[in-house]
């Protein structure tokens, strides 16, 4: 039941996101919808050679007051949706949000797309307020290991700073190459594809490696020290009674070099459509922790990742968004966000500590093949 509300909650926000697709084509100009790829940075937008003859590096200013009539708060509301329900799931979120802005109509010229990209970046926010929500003794712990009163805080620490840095050294260098080159449908939508066929096979490597270990009494990786105890209460000698998303190592057991793997993976999340929480969780598990550790190991690097890209766009065009979209636009977005990220966590934990992610991998194919067929279509660009 639940995992059958959550992928219509999915679905449904593309489908919501639809219905006000009718009513603009009827009053389009001629223009394609989403004729502009996403590339906006500090206020300004790369534009297609191909639209109007344009150089690539053409930049083109914002224009606030076309931005607003693009946006309402229904819209607002849409993408709140969008950006709490799949920012942690490992379905993309920079996939969901692309589609769903250019059937909605918001950001889908050079000159409006710069506040889209904003908006879309900083409604964030609500995301990551629900990570420290729903985390916050884990997150108190790690304050205590900064200001040297817990060893096992510092090591998290020192795990979580460790992952980050790879993804923000490259996300420093080379940006600009990644949003004009893959910020646009048929990679987000091969992205996507991929990702599903991967978690297929890494769910099933996943099942047989945490049945094995079950088996073992949780021995190898995933018993002796920084073994995923909980659940175990009880069991009799050779049997591991812990949920399978328990198998495995705890995060308290996490490495620096375990560390540097998880985010070396992060890194190929700027790929738009690869989903950071997808690389993450499933580089955890393969160094050895178990799947509910992964999920929390991932869930708190979002924090340092989501907080750092938020904070940066919010200082470089808060300005710009609020000029554009007005407080209410962007206070719906953040809220919606929050109270959907925060569900979404909690039936994500709740799934995993029993099943596989198989589930996600079979909805990234099918969004893909829907994202496959808006493109060729024309119904997006």
């Amino acid at each position: 039941m639940g995992a059958a509300l959550i992928l219509v909650l999915m679905l449904g926000t593309l489908t919501i996101a639809g219905t006000f697709v009718t009513s603009r084509v009827g009053a389009s100009s001629g223009s394609p919808i989403g004729a502009t790829t996403a590339g906006a940075t500090n206020g300004t937008a790369d534009v297609p050679g191909t639209d109007g003859g344009a150089s690539p590096t053409d930049e083109i200013p914002p224009d606030t007051a076309a931005a607003r009539e693009q946006m309402n708060p229904a819209k607002a509301v849409v993408l709140g949706v969008v950006e709490g329900v799949t920012e942690y799931l490992p379905i993309s979120s920079t996939g969901h949000l692309y589609v769903t802005q250019r059937l909605l109509g918001v950001g889908d010229t050079g000159a409006t797309e710069a506040p889209a990209d904003s908006f879309a970046i900083v409604i964030q926010a609500g995301a990551i307020l629900a990570v420290l929500v729903l985390y916050r003794r884990r997150i108190a712990t790690v304050f205590q290991g900064l200001i040297g009163r817990s060893e096992e805080g510092r090591n998290l620490l020192i795990a979580l700073v460790v992952a980050f840095l790879p993804a923000a050294v490259i996300g420093f260098l080379f940006e600009g190459p990644i949003k004009s080159r893959l910020f646009a449908g048929w990679p987000i939508v091969a992205a996507w594809a991929v990702g599903g066929v991967a978690i297929l096979l890494i769910s099933d490597r996943i099942a047989k490696k945490q049945a094995a270990e079950a088996a073992a009494g949780g021995s190898g990786s995933g018993g002796g020290k920084g073994a995923d105890t909980a659940g175990s209460i009880g069991t009799t000698p050779g049997q591991d009674a812990r949920p399978p998303g328990r198998v495995g190592r705890s995060l308290d057991a996490i490495t620096p070099r375990h560390a540097l793997i998880i985010g070396v993976a992060q890194a190929f999340a700027m790929w738009p459509g690869t989903s950071r929480s997808l690389v993450t969780i499933v580089a955890a598990v393969l160094v050895g922790l178990s799947v509910s550790a992964a999920v929390e190991f991932s869930f708190l690097l979002g924090l340092l990742t989501l907080g750092a890209a938020t904070a940066y766009e919010a200082l470089s065009n808060g300005s710009l968004l609020v000029e554009a979209y007005g407080g209410i636009e962007i206070t719906l977005g953040l809220v919606v966000a929050f109270v959907t990220a925060a569900a979404a966590i909690t039936w994500m934990v709740r799934w995993l500590e029993q099943r596989s992610l198989a589930i996600f991998g079979w909805y990234r194919l099918v969004a893909a093949g829907v994202g496959a067929l808006l493109l060729i279509t024309g119904t997006i660009g």
